[in-house]
């Protein structure tokens, strides 16, 4: 009797240990990659087309995963966007840890915090989440201690001059990026699942002029968004540029192969996407399509069909309901919540529209760099559908890219030349329309201005815009045409400017709500000022 019990028992020790073990695996969490770059619009991968950059990285996660067309930064600017990423909040909500150069507030937790809370071990390389000021000493008492974007390792740098040092430019960045990865893998990590923030310096600028040349690149491959003229400066800062994007994707690449090589790679979601449009003038910083749309790519090979591209609009927003939802982390502790989970198009099968339910996404942008006088920005709210783009230039009356003159520094009413274009006809970045990155692009269409052939150019980038413009996104994605008014396009203009103003109320936007409507001019500026005369007529 006692063999035959014991013989039970090890036949049902040898069938249900292996059922444990199998469930065991089957809750296991999944590790989340999230790689961001800094300044990339939507159409520069070569997954999307573009002949003049390679990326194989996110190449690799759009095929074997799921790429959107459609995903929406919160902001055409870095802070603010990255501040929707990391609370789920929409930039305006956020107060001033909304707001670009501002300081973080306690109160506004973000989701990796409660990623930590809840096992997971996180960190990050290179940028997290700013510019913002974080606390300095213990008079910034509700101000957070901590970058949102998590614990930085980036000890690990090039050095210039070295063998090791393989950079292909020299504006980029001296992190390396890869190895710091790797070092929390190997050092931090230990045993739990893992959340890591691969923030980029690339392919923000500034950039070396002219390294193209060295890095195997052509400008008849160049394609010239056509708010741009077709002028080799032009082609060449756009291949600049591509240069930096692949050094984001080289390391990208290096750390998806040594997922794989340590078995981790199936157990871990990489999204991989940019945090605003590139550093050139009408793109970042501006509400249009090359300043808000970004690449945004997805894969988990264990849960995800991948394979699949899908038309749905997304914001930035989104990713923190849906990180939770995906770690099964709570959200108690954050603020309310504006944006959406996506998961369920994320598992779906479909291609095209998954959810059909959702037609709309909403960004917006106040401050970007110090600009316009008394550090006022240039507020927009935007709804985008997946066809249609409307953007609402709250204070038209405002220079869009910044004012055109500034004060010299030391004085009280000494003016730079008018546009920053000194006596030799040279454009001096700093001196006017300081919205816009300094560029070899920004310099020649202002150095240019008075030819007729550049003229248009000029304006599109610099000029006074309407209240509203409405653009056919799909058709139009240089959004050069306004359709704001027209009759063919007065539903739909309609309908959209109803749910945008449902979105706002909804999300108390001071801009609309109150009671201080002109709040976000007020928050104070961390990074350098600039001084600019009183406009004659704001």
């Amino acid at each position: 009797m006692k063999a035959f019990i014991k013989r039970a028992l090890i036949i049902l020790v040898t069938v249900l240990l292996p059922l444990s073990t199998m469930a065991q695996a089957e809750v296991k969490r999944p590790n989340i990659l999230f790689a961001i770059s800094d300044d990339q619009s939507f159409v520069h991968t070569s997954f999307a087309g573009c002949r003049f950059v390679n990326t194989p990285a996110f190449d690799r996660i759009a095929s074997e995963g799921v790429y959107f067309n459609n995903c929406f930064a919160g902001s055409p600017g870095c802070a603010p966007s990255r501040s929707s990423i990391v609370t789920g909040r929409y930039h305006w909500q956020n107060e001033q840890s909304g707001q670009h150069a501002s300081s973080w507030l306690k109160k506004h937790v973000p989701f990796i915090d409660l990623l930590e809370g809840n096992g997971y071990t996180t960190g990050r390389t290179g940028k997290g989440v700013s510019p913002f000021q974080y606390a300095r000493d213990a008079n910034d008492s509700l101000w957070r201690e901590t970058d949102a974007g998590g614990i930085a390792h980036s000890e690990i740098t090039y050095i210039k001059g070295t063998p090791g040092d393989e950079r292909t430019a020299k504006g980029i960045g001296s992190v390396n990026y890869f190895e710091n990865f790797k070092y929390f893998m190997e050092n931090v990590r230990e045993e739990k699942p893992f959340f890591f923030w691969y923030g980029a310096k690339e392919p923000h600028r500034s950039y070396e002029q002219d390294s193209w040349k060295r890095n195997g690149k052509k400008l008849e491959d160049v394609e010239v968004p056509g708010f741009f003229p077709d002028h080799d400066i032009v082609r060449g800062d756009l291949l600049d540029y591509a240069v930096e994007i692949e050094w984001f994707d080289l390391h990208l690449q290096r750390m998806l192969a040594y997922l794989e090589e340590i078995g981790e790679l199936e157990n871990t979601i990489v999204i991989v996407t940019a945090d605003n449009g590139m550093p050139f003038p009408r793109a970042k910083a501006n509400s249009y399509e090359y300043g808000v749309h970004v690449p945004f790519a997805v894969s988990f090979p264990k849960n995800f069909p991948g394979g699949r591209i899908v038309d749905d609009p997304m914001s930035f927003a989104d990713l923190a309901p849906t990180i939770l939802e995906l770690t099964g982390t709570s959200h108690d502790g954050m603020l309310p919540i504006s944006g959406k989970s996506i998961t369920h198009i994320l598992k779906s099968k479909k291609l095209g529209v998954v959810n059909k339910n959702k037609k709309y996404v909403y960004a917006g942008r106040e401050r970007h760099s110090s600009s316009r006088y008394l550090n006022w920005g240039y507020p927009q709210r935007v709804i985008r559908s997946k066809d249609y783009l409307l953007i609402w230039n709250l204070k038209p009356e405002r220079w869009p890219a910044g004012a055109p003159q500034r004060i010299k520094p030391g004085t009280e009413d000494q003016l730079f030349p008018l546009y920053g274009i000194d006596d030799q006809g040279k454009q001096h970045s700093a001196w006017a329309f300081t919205d816009i990155d300094g560029s070899p692009t920004k310099a020649f269409i202002i150095e240019n201005h008075e030819d007729e052939a550049i003229k248009p150019f000029f304006q599109w980038a610099h000029d006074l815009r309407p209240e509203f413009e409405l653009f056919d996104a799909q058709n139009d994605p240089y959004c050069l045409n306004n359709l704001s008014g027209e009759a063919a396009y007065r539903k739909i203009e309609k309908e959209m400017k109803r749910m945008l103003m449902e979105e706002l109320k909804a999300s108390k936007d001071t801009r609309i709500v109150g009671p201080d409507k002109e709040v976000f001019d007020s928050y104070i500026r961390y990074s350098p000022m600039r001084e600019f005369p009183r406009p004659i007529k704001q």
